[in-house]
């Protein structure tokens, strides 16, 4: 396999929506318990972006295996059919970036404590029926939940937790800001799901999925995209007011007059090659720039 279809099959562009909230939650611990903790962040991160490319594997391989009857998606859209990928070396290969993240996971489990081994669980779990299993998640209207949860907060949160569990208490006084410090993030990663379910609202129908677009149709789905973006600007100023944030990240503001500019060309025209684009270039911009931000504030 070529390494450029390796890294279309992982989708590695999308993988900024793990590692900036992973980048987020260490800049939190540091901010707000100047302590961190190198070997279980840099084992962590490996086991996150293996984890989070067998997970795309995955999505690739349900999706070429699920797609029965549509051979036009198998062979012009599904990676595995469009470069002609041995289905059962992608199985392997997604069992075997599987299996090693999850020891990486249990060794940090063994440093941590139980309570990283339930959040682990949860992520697995996601991760693997969010395409696999008989009724995937993206084949539900709560993708976009799932996906801005577990990416947005899920990932911020084991990010500080393995550097402060030996000095903290797991409960909601510990959870609930870094809810909120998360908000934006978790929007950010819903909203690029909810373009892709946009642009993809025929094909879904075909392949009798049941996207939250297909219930609310394209129109109502563009608003809600809109909404989403507000909501987590909305939230990063609230954590910011309520000094869960440092007020450097007030500079992530002043990239709203291009998300907006790049959200007004998706929903003038949604489709997948021509404009989906944008919504990835928001997710990057939104993200790169509270990951920039908050570097500034630990600076000053």
């Amino acid at each position: 396999m070529k390494l450029s279809v390796f890294l279309e099959l992982v989708e590695i562009k999308a993988k900024t929506a793990s590692i900036f909230p992973f980048l987020l939650g260490t800049f939190y611990a540091a901010y707000h318990f100047q302590h961190l903790n190198w070997l279980n962040l840099i084992l962590f991160f490996i086991a996150m972006l293996l984890f989070n490319m067998s997970v795309d594997v995955n999505d690739n391989y349900w999706d070429y295996q699920n797609a029965t009857g549509q051979e036009e998606f198998k062979k012009q859209t599904n990676v595995i059919g469009v470069h002609h990928l041995n289905i059962k070396k992608i199985g392997w290969l997604d069992f075997i970036m599987a299996a090693v993240a999850a020891l990486i996971g249990l060794f940090l489990v063994a440093r941590v404590g139980w309570i990283l081994l339930a959040l682990g669980l949860f992520c697995f779990a996601v991760g693997f029926f969010y395409a696999g299993g008989p009724c995937p998640i993206n084949s539900l209207p709560l993708g976009e939940f799932f996906s801005g949860f577990t990416m947005g907060f899920i990932i911020f949160l084991i990010a500080v937790y393995i550097n402060v569990a030996q000095t903290v208490t797991f409960n909601w006084q510990f959870i609930a800001p870094i809810l909120l410090a998360s908000g934006l993030s978790q929007c950010a990663i819903a909203s690029l799901l909810l373009a892709n379910n946009i642009c993809d609202y025929q094909e879904d129908i075909d392949l009798g999925r049941h996207t939250i677009v297909r219930f609310l149709g394209v129109k109502n789905s563009l608003g809600f995209y809109a909404l989403l973006l507000v909501l987590g600007y909305l939230l990063l100023i609230v954590a910011i007011v309520k000094n869960i944030l440092p007020w450097t990240m007030l500079l992530t503001l002043l990239v709203i007059p291009i998300v907006y500019r790049n959200t007004t060309k998706f929903f003038a025209v949604h489709i997948k090659k021509q404009t989906f684009p944008l919504a990835v270039k928001n997710l990057f911009i939104i993200t790169a720039t509270q990951v920039i931000s908050f570097a500034i504030g630990l600076i000053f």
